[in-house]
């Protein structure tokens, strides 16, 4: 694995990361702003890295026909990475299982646009190598890199193989367990940018869901904790709409699940509950390759329909509002 040059820390204050939960942005919600854009904005800002699961893919030339006929078909103009930016969003993951929503053409038109952009992202790519390798973030605290894979509801003909674009999938066998082979594609590259002297962050989009969204697999706790053994200073998970219980492992914060930070659906008004709609940004910092403290900004999503979405819309609260 060819990795570029992490740079050295040129300042030697923590690097200050914000962790969100998943960006469902299908319409540039910016262009018209909404109450509290700013203020997400300016806190964003301060960040070094701002971080996010970039749910959509991205329209483009070689976007393919939509693979989804329903409610839940997710796709995107270019113009909200403008917003996401405008909102200070530099990384992101595109492992998820809605990345193959205009089929494989979709995988490398979102590749494309982000690489325009200037958005660093993991977890796709046109080829498994590619979907599999670690994105860095060069800031004046060092190199952040971010490794990202997708496991769950990932349809035949979206994951990455030797010879196809796709995710970075993380498959379950029959019985239940991690197949060996992706866990140790996954825990390789964390090791190998760890040993470059990047902070790492691992992030898993899951669908393999418990009956109730709000607990975390013990499978997922499982693997959280190789990921840290292996070189990650965080743990993010995403994939379910609503947030789950943090943990802490060797003085990792394992974020389960972060819920929603944008959240544009087409469903029906109740067809999600009120979790869906509430959520926090993670302040955190991080020295030296390793976690230091974090702070939580409560946010409250709109669920207003706004024509063919729900507005979805961030908004910081005070704490203890939710």
């Amino acid at each position: 694995m060819l990795l570029p040059r992490i740079a050295q820390a040129r300042d030697q204050r923590p690097l200050r990361v914000m962790l969100l939960g998943q960006s469902l942005i299908q319409r540039a919600i910016c262009d018209d702003g909404w109450p509290g854009m700013a203020a997400i904005a300016a806190l964003l800002r301060r960040a070094d890295v701002v971080f996010t699961d970039l749910e959509t893919p991205i329209e483009g030339e070689g976007a393919g026909e939509p693979t989804r006929s329903d409610a839940t078909l997710h796709r995107a103009p270019p113009a909200v990475l403008d917003c996401l930016r405008a909102l200070g969003v530099t990384l992101v993951t595109t492992a998820n299982n809605h990345a193959w929503d205009l089929g494989t053409g979709g995988i490398l038109s979102t590749i494309d646009a982000l690489d325009r952009h200037g958005i660093v992202h993991a977890g796709s790519g046109r080829d498994l190598d590619a979907a599999a390798a670690p994105a860095i973030q060069q800031t004046p605290h060092g190199g952040f890199a971010l490794v990202a894979a997708a496991a769950g509801a990932i349809r035949p003909g979206a994951a990455a193989a030797a010879d196809h674009p796709g995710v970075n999938e993380l498959r379950r066998r029959d019985d239940g367990s991690l197949e060996p082979e992706d866990v140790a594609r996954v825990l390789a590259a964390i090791r190998t940018v760890r040993a470059s002297g990047a902070t790492v962050l691992m992030c898993l989009h899951n669908h393999y869901w418990e009956p109730v969204q709000s607990d975390t697999p013990v499978w997922q706790k499982a693997f959280a904790r190789a990921c840290v053994d292996a070189g990650a200073a965080a743990f993010v998970g995403h994939g379910t709409p609503a947030m789950q219980r943090d943990e802490f492992y060797r003085g990792a914060p394992l974020f389960h699940g972060l819920g929603n930070f944008i959240f544009q659906t087409r469903k029906a008004d109740g067809a999600y509950g009120a979790s869906a709609w509430q959520s926090v940004i993670v302040d955190a910092r991080f020295a030296h390759g390793r976690f230091v403290d974090a702070r939580f900004h409560p946010i409250r999503l709109d669920a207003t329909k706004r024509g063919e979405y729900s507005s979805g819309s961030p908004e910081l609260v005070p704490s203890g509002a939710l």
